[in-house]
């Protein structure tokens, strides 16, 4: 059995477990995680007992034959239609992704079924990682990893360069070490730049001494890698040193905590109490991290408020932060899976202060 026949034979028992006859899956993202199809149209309706149907357009034809060869494909336009159209008895549909107008069009076509809202039942499945996914995300992290490297060591640090300038050769070097593109923008912060969490690059000069915060990932198979380093170009500062420590024996406390099991608000609090005791806290302005998976960003959510349980096989982020405005600022993320013996490294950079 692949492991798209696999994760469908999964949501059936969550379908039948919710009485629903088929669901409509119309999320790109997890028509791609049931069916392996990576074009920009397509839907899915995925049987409760088995009769399953995918629908595309006619520019896809070759394109789904190759990747969705274990499914019987309707070709057709718009898909969410032509698909609600075959549906009978209950219908589930993917409620946080369907428009208000796309829900009475969808009503019209649903004649002969009885649409009910299911949203979330394929996003529950993705919390948790098979072993091809993760696979994935281990060649994505070590894309990242090999640029990173190649960066430093072909001087792409030093003074006068830009943010900017670094941003587009760190995300040309992930290309070129087997990534399709960036996870997302990348974030180069020189200096004071460094205590803004989510700065975006700009024409902003490296100079001797400076923070050099480096937040950036890879995509690979369309899964997604993230990581932040942060170096110092020159000789620390003590004040410098200081921070790094105090944010590295944070991620350290974070990373220990993530067990099947522990509570995510946990795990937060355990990498937090770190930078609280050192009397930091309200420098540390964001959760401790996110899932990561086929989207940047996914659950669950390390943070504060969070009340998932995290299961072996998550992926997820460590990524504590103190920034101190107008001097700079030290963010350490890893990408980690969730394992019963214990958390999975994706991401190896060493995470000892690097002096370039």
């Amino acid at each position: 059995m692949s492991s798209y026949a696999a994760r469908r034979t999964a949501l059936r028992q969550k379908l039948q477990a919710a009485n629903l006859d088929a669901l409509l899956v119309t999320n790109l993202l997890n028509v791609r995680y049931l069916t392996g199809f990576t074009g920009s149209n397509g839907a899915v309706l995925i049987g409760a007992q088995g009769e399953d149907l995918f629908c595309t357009d006619g520019r896809y034809l070759t394109q789904s034959a190759k990747q969705v060869p274990d499914l019987q494909r309707l070709i057709d336009r718009p898909c969410d239609l032509a698909l609600a159209k075959k549906a009978k008895g209950r219908l589930g549909f993917e409620s946080h992704h369907v428009t208000v107008d796309g829900l009475e069009h969808l009503t019209k076509a649903a004649d002969r079924a009885e649409l009910t809202r299911a949203g979330g039942l394929v996003e529950a499945l993705r919390l948790v990682k098979d072993e091809v996914e993760i696979e994935a995300l281990r060649m994505a992290c070590a894309a990242a990893d090999r640029a990173l490297a190649a960066l430093i060591g072909h001087g792409g640090l030093r003074p006068g360069r830009t943010e900017r300038e670094v941003a587009r050769e760190l995300e040309s070097r992930m290309l070129d070490h087997g990534a399709e593109g960036p996870s997302f923008s990348s974030i180069v912060a020189f200096g004071a730049n460094s205590a803004v969490p989510h700065h975006s690059p700009t024409d902003a000069t490296l100079h001797t001494g400076d923070f050099v915060k480096l937040d950036f990932g890879a995509l690979v198979d369309g899964y997604h890698s993230d990581m932040t380093r942060t170096l110092v170009l020159g000789k620390p500062a003590d004040w410098q040193r200081d921070l790094y420590d105090l944010v590295a024996r944070s991620q350290a406390a974070g990373r220990a905590a993530l067990a099947p099991g522990t509570k995510t608000g946990r795990v937060d609090l355990a990498s937090r109490e770190v930078i609280e005791k050192a009397g930091h806290g309200n420098e540390f302005l964001h959760g401790l991290g996110h899932g990561v998976g086929l989207e940047i960003h996914e659950a669950p959510a390390l943070s504060k408020a969070g009340d998932g349980t995290l299961s072996a096989g998550m992926a997820v982020t460590v990524e504590p932060g103190v920034y101190l405005s107008g001097r700079g600022g030290v963010r350490i993320e890893d990408t980690l899976v969730v394992r019963e013996s214990g958390p999975e490294l994706l991401t190896l950079t060493t995470k000892e202060l690097v002096v370039v």
